[in-house]
């Protein structure tokens, strides 16, 4: 013990700064008198910040401190009175209204605001739209509208983003050199700005030769038709944007840059030639890495191996491989960390070729294969008699990709086969292969303003399947989801997403539904049944989804016949009545998939020191064993909090879910088809790991 504590003294040591002679550190600053700009906001603004505190506790420890700077602040001031006047206030004042030494080597700075009153905008003026046809005169107007409005306060960014917006409208409509004059007089005495803008539209252009720069030794014909813009059709900003896009989708460019080269004065031919910059990716690329899960399901550790190339065979075919051997230690999880009796190997294999310019210049062609063998661990909590099954799992699919501006959709034909095979003890004989055949159309229309930390906008997708066309499924399974994001500061976000799941299946269910309620039935039509809901059904819980709950403890539990080889489906089902002297919880509450889901989150997203930021949350979700059973009265509600540590790839995050007490089920409800999720030292809470946003 106390060479630990001494080691921690001495690597605190060595990472401690100092103050010079002399100096003070900044241990606060303080903004007063403001009303209507946030604290925050201004804050951004300023130099003379606190020194950081390492774990929010030990100034000087990793971080430096921060000096106090009196000319340092005098400029501050200047930023802040700025800052106000481009937000309307050209009144305002700033000023340093205590300068506090808390001792000779600590200083703590308040600056007062003094904001006076806002200048609101008069009715603008717009001219310089005669000539233009109706439709593209309107979008002029409309994009004035969005951005300044008379009565809104005068602040110099909207104004100037109208002006970019009204640029927009009319270059999107073929007219290249247009240009926007834009002049506030802003009156003092009536607190009014008088903003006067000027459209010049110029003439109408077309597209001229596409000429690209920085291919290397790549063909050019591939990226020619992903651009897919044909010398003398309209010019339209909206055409070069989608051209852009498509260039990078190709996914061997990280950069893509297209410029109409304009001619000053306009030629007379009225023609635009454009000129794409490209900047290559590394066209092969090896993948190595490892990791480690550990849950209230399993401890598993794992490999990672994978290999991609940007060009196989030219015509920027993406070919793409990746290998992930793993462990899993049984039955070793949180929180009892029981020693491991066995070790279960298991693996995921993958390998995709993406296809451009298939069948028309901007749809992909996607083939993807996988190869898996893994454990099926359902439970929290283990029957030491029950065997553990595995599958190996093979997945194909074949289809399309077509973006078009910020809508994706992608058809595909997907087969599934899962071939049971024992870990350990003996393998049910009714227990065998399936096949699963279905169509699967999802779709996605993305507004955020950032796929890995999204801050404002909103996110729809659908997934569609239809199970049919071969196979021992026959079902239809439709998941619509939507997310929004609402910025409540430049770096405070909050989230929320909803999404609701309805499988109806049309050859399969009922069997289980007869064996649930104590009838004889076929013991393998049981288990192929189980096996299907299994497959096909929605389950809740875990990093992504219900946070107070482990990976599929939300969600109806029960018997599962292959876990209990030997045993009549009847009998089996008899035993597991709750409330019965037979009952047994372990045995009884294995995770069983349902045919209705719904999901809803709400959280609150904000930092703390960079890298590290937080999340506050509310989770609340239900699965049903019926088809369209929305149950509201079963929320499963949790809140917790977590921590995001940020990296190039996503935030690594760890988030603590605690179940709500009252709020989970009604009272009245089945424990044994509810399942018990169980508790990490006594405590009814689950702990999820993830990488990237919860969504």
């Amino acid at each position: 013990m106390i060479s630990r504590l001494l080691l921690l003294w001495v690597l605190l040591t060595m990472g401690c700064a100092s103050i010079p002679k002399g100096a003070a550190s900044v241990d606060d600053v303080d903004i007063e008198g403001n009303e209507t700009i946030s604290s925050s906001d201004i804050e951004e603004k300023l130099a003379t910040t606190p020194s950081p505190k390492f774990l929010g506790l030990f100034r000087g420890v990793i971080y430096d401190y921060q000096l106090y700077d009196a000319g340092v602040l005098q400029r501050d001031l200047d930023r802040v009175e700025r800052y106000y006047r481009a937000r309307g206030y050209y009144e305002a004042h700033a000023r340093a209204g205590r300068v506090v030494y808390t001792n000779d080597a600590h200083v703590e700075v308040t600056i007062e605001v003094e904001e006076g009153k806002r200048v609101l905008v008069a009715p603008p003026h717009l001219s310089g739209l005669e000539g233009l046809a109706p439709d593209t005169a309107k979008a002029v107007q409309t994009a004035l509208s969005d951005h300044v409005e008379a009565g809104d306060p005068f602040e110099e960014d909207p104004f100037h983003e109208a002006g970019k917006a009204m640029k927009r409208a009319l270059t999107d409509r073929g007219y290249a050199w247009a240009k926007i004059e834009r002049k506030s007089n802003v009156d003092l005495v009536t607190h009014r700005a008088y903003l006067t803008l000027v459209a010049h539209p110029g003439p109408k252009a077309k597209f001229g030769v596409v000429k690209i720069e920085g291919l290397g030794g790549l063909p050019e014909k591939p990226v020619q038709r992903a651009i897919d813009i044909e010398p003398g059709t309209e010019y339209s900003t909206i055409t070069t944007d989608r051209a852009r896009d498509a260039v990078i989708g190709l996914g061997t460019f990280s950069a893509v840059e297209i410029e109409p080269k304009l001619a000053d004065p306009p030629p007379a031919d009225r023609v635009v030639p454009l000129l794409v910059r490209v900047q290559a990716q590394k066209l092969r690329s090896v993948l190595l890495g490892g990791g480690i899960e550990l849950d209230s399901i399993r401890a598993q550790v794992h490999l990672r191996v994978g290999w991609e190339h940007k060009n196989l065979f030219g015509g920027f075919r993406h070919f793409s491989v990746d290998f992930k051997p793993g462990l899993d230690l049984y039955p070793t999880r949180l929180p009892s960390f029981q020693a491991p009796t066995a070790v279960l190997p298991e693996e995921k294999f993958s390998a995709s070729l993406r296809q451009p310019g298939f069948i028309e210049a901007r749809t992909v062609g996607v083939i993807t294969q996988e190869l898996n063998a893994y454990p099926v661990l359902l439970a929290a909590k283990v029957d030491p008699k029950a065997p553990v099954i595995g599958y190996l799992e093979y997945k194909g699919a074949v289809g399309l990709e077509r973006t078009l501006w910020k809508l994706f959709a992608s058809p595909t034909y997907d087969i599934q086969y899962n071939l049971p095979f024992g870990y350990k003890g003996k393998l049910d004989p009714d227990l065998r292969g399936i096949v699963i055949s279905y169509i699967d159309a999802l779709a996605r229309l993305d507004l955020r303003d950032d796929r890995i930390r999204p801050h404002y906008g909103v996110y729809v997708q659908n997934d569609l399947q239809f199970a049919g066309l071969g196979g021992a499924a026959r079902d239809f399974r439709i998941q619509p989801e939507v997310r929004g994001y609402v910025p409540l500061g430049k770096k405070v976000t909050l989230g929320a997403r909803a999404m609701v799941g309805f499988l109806f299946p049309l050859n399969y269910g009922d069997t289980a539904k007869w064996a649930a309620a104590g009838k004889a039935t076929d013991r393998a039509a049981l288990i192929e049944d189980v096996e299907l809901i299994y497959l096909r059904g929605f389950f809740s819980g875990g990093p992504s989804s219900n946070r107070g709950y482990p990976l599929r403890g939300v969600g109806p539990h029960g018997s599962v016949p292959f876990f209990n080889p030997g045993i009549q489906a009847q009998e089996l089902a008899s035993a597991c009545v709750a409330g019965s002297k037979t009952y047994d919880p372990i045995r009884c509450g294995v995770p069983l998939g349902g045919l209705t889901i719904w999901e809803a989150s709400l959280e609150l997203r904000f930092p703390i020191i960079e890298p590290l930021s937080g999340a506050v949350f509310l989770d609340a979700s239900d699965v049903s064993a019926k088809t369209l059973d929305i149950r509201l009265a079963y929320p499963h509600l949790s809140t917790g909090a977590g921590l995001r540590y940020d990296t190039p790839i996503g935030p690594i995050r760890v988030d603590v879910g605690y179940r709500i007490p009252g709020v989970q089920v009604p009272k009245s409800a089945n424990v044994a088809v509810e399942g018990d999720p169980g508790t990490i030292f006594g405590a009814p809470i689950a702990v999820a790991f993830g990488l990237g946003e919860s969504f």
